[in-house]
């Protein structure tokens, strides 16, 4: 199973401070023991949204915001990809991040080709199959 490990952003993150260098290394033996482990697949921090922008879709015409958008739960300041056999290992596992008081995390389930069932055809399922096998030459 892939969860999504969403890392909510924070008054800091929003204002682009910096982890400390005692987080970041807590942060990366934390990381390494999940490479070892075969879980962690990716993960990345992101910028604040002062650097980002929203497209948005409505009949069949898109708009564009441009941050910093309001300090909400639904903005992101990072994530982790990651792969265990259920959501109680992975939450087994993020209980071990190194994150202090007020940091808050949401794992998400990624769907899988099965999830669909006969919605995705086999034509669209050797679609997806060639461009995971291209992304990943990457």
């Amino acid at each position: 199973m892939r969860f999504m490990v969403i890392v909510k952003a924070s008054k800091d993150s929003e204002a682009g401070a910096m982890p400390s260098t005692e987080l970041l290394t807590a942060m990366g033996k934390f990381n390494e023991e999940m490479v070892k482990a075969g879980v962690m697949q990716a993960g990345e921090g992101l910028h604040p949204t002062s650097r980002g922008a929203r497209v948005r879709y409505s009949g069949g015409q898109s708009a564009v915001s441009r941050g910093p958008f309001s300090l909400t739960n639904d903005l992101v300041s990072g994530f982790w990809m990651i792969q265990t056999k259920s959501l109680e290992e992975a939450i087994d596992w993020m209980k071990r991040t190194p994150f202090d008081g007020g940091a808050e995390i949401e794992i998400r389930q990624v769907f899988s080709a099965e999830d669909f069932g006969e919605a995705l055809t086999p034509e669209l399922r050797e679609q997806e199959a060639r461009l995971r096998a291209q992304t990943a030459k990457k």
